[in-house]
C-alpha cells in the first residue's frame, strides 16, 4: 500500500528553499515552516516552526555557492530534526560540494567529502539523496544509503528538443569518459575525448588534446560542473581548430561566477545547458545558460523513498516517464 503523500514533510535551508517549492509543488504538498537566522558575527540559528513528531522529513539545500555555510546549516537542521523527535530525517543535496575532495593525493592534505559525510551522518541524517557526485565512490563514506541520481535523463530530453544531427557528445578529460559515453547511448552518438590536465588547485586546466573525429560535426561537451568556464571555453576553442561546426554544453550543477558567464558569453560556446541543482543568479545574466530544473526528479525520488519503491528507475528515465507507472494509490 502506498503511502499518503500528505505525510511527507518537506523543509528548505535558506539556499534550498525555491527549489524546496518546486519539489512540494510537484509532490503536492506544503513546504515545511522553518526559519534561518544569521546573526552579525557570522553565527547561524535554525528553526523548525511546525511538529515533526514520529513524522519522516526531507531536508533540501545544496553544499554549493557558500559551502561551508550551507554545510553547517545542514548539520544544525538535521540536529534539530532529530531533537524534535522526528522518525526519520533524509538529507537532500542536490549538489554535494565537498564531493572533489575524494582522497589523499599528496602529503598532508585532508580526505574533506569523508569528513563531511562522518558528520552528517553524526548529526542525524538516515539518508541521503544527491545528483551527479563528482567521485561516485563517495557514496561507500556512508554507513547509510545513499541514493545517488542523475541529471542526464532530464538534460538529455532537452537536447533532443533541439533537434541537433551529426551530434558528436566530447568529454572534456578521460575522468568523465564513462558518463560522457551513457550521454552517448541516451541520444545515439559517438563520443570524442579531451586531453586535459590540472597542474594546481587554481581551477585552471589545460586541454592537450582530443581523441575522436569532431570535424564538420557538432559537438554536446557534458561536465558535471564548471566554476571558471576555463575548461569549457579552452575547448570549445580547441573543438573549432579542428572544424566543429555548433558547440552546446551540458552540465549538471551550474557554479558558473560572473566572471565565468562572461568567459562563455564571449565564446565559441552557442549554449550551456544546466539544472537548477544550485542557486546561482549569476547564470541569470546571460542570454546563453538555459536552466531545466531537477525538482520533479528529487520529487519523484522523495515519493518512491516514502512508498518504499526502488529509486533505480530513475537513473536513465525522466520524471514523467516513472510517474506515468506510478501505482495508483490505495
Amino acid at each position: 500500500m502506498l503511502q499518503p503523500q500528505s505525510e511527507i514533510k518537506v523543509f528548505a535551508g535558506s539556499s534550498g528553499r525555491e527549489f524546496a517549492r518546486k519539489v512540494c509543488e510537484y509532490i503536492g504538498v506544503s513546504l515545511g515552516k522553518s526559519e534561518v537566522i544569521t546573526f552579525s558575527e557570522g553565527n547561524t540559528f535554525v528553526r523548525v516552526k511546525e511538529t515533526v513528531r514520529d513524522k519522516d522529513v526531507y531536508l533540501v539545500q545544496s553544499i554549493g555557492l557558500r559551502p561551508n555555510d550551507e554545510f553547517v546549516e545542514i548539520l544544525f537542521w538535521l540536529d534539530a530534526f532529530k531533537r524534535a523527535s522526528a522518525n526519520s530525517v533524509t538529507a537532500i543535496i542536490p549538489y554535494f560540494g565537498y564531493a572533489k575532495g575524494d582522497k589523499k593525493d599528496e602529503p598532508r592534505v585532508s580526505i574533506r567529502a569523508r569528513v563531511c559525510a562522518d558528520a552528517i551522518e553524526m548529526a542525524g541524517a538516515d539518508r541521503v539523496v544527491t545528483m551527479d557526485l563528482h567521485s561516485p565512490q563517495i557514496q561507500g563514506f556512508f554507513k547509510r544509503p545513499v541514493d545517488h541520481l542523475f541529471a542526464l535523463p532530464v538534460l538529455c530530453d532537452y537536447v533532443k528538443t533541439l533537434n541537433i544531427d551529426n551530434l558528436v557528445v566530447v568529454s572534456p578529460d578521460t575522468g568523465f569518459a564513462k558518463q560522457a559515453r551513457k550521454y552517448a547511448s541516451h541520444l545515439g552518438t559517438s563520443v570524442a575525448i579531451g586531453d586535459k590536465t590540472r597542474r594546481a588547485h587554481d581551477e585552471r586546466a589545460e586541454v592537450l588534446e582530443i581523441i575522436g573525429d569532431v570535424e564538420g560535426k557538432n559537438c554536446l561537451v557534458v561536465d558535471d560542473f564548471s566554476i571558471s568556464g576555463g575548461t569549457l571555453v579552452d575547448l570549445a576553442r580547441e573543438l573549432k581548430k579542428r572544424g566543429a561546426q555548433r558547440i552546446i554544453a551540458c552540465l549538471s550543477h551550474l557554479l558558473l561566477n560572473k566572471e565565468a558567464v562572461k568567459r562563455i558569453d564571449d565564446s565559441d560556446i552557442e549554449r550551456v545547458i544546466g539544472t537548477d541543482s544550485v542557486e546561482n543568479h549569476w547564470v541569470e545574466m546571460s542570454d546563453k545558460i538555459r536552466v531545466v530544473s531537477v525538482a520533479p526528479l528529487i520529487a519523484e525520488a522523495i515519493i518512491r523513498i516514502h512508498n518504499r519503491e526502488s529509486v533505480s528507475v530513475l537513473f536513465d528515465r525522466t520524471p514523467g516517464e516513472v510517474s506515468k507507472h506510478r501505482p495508483k494509490r490505495c
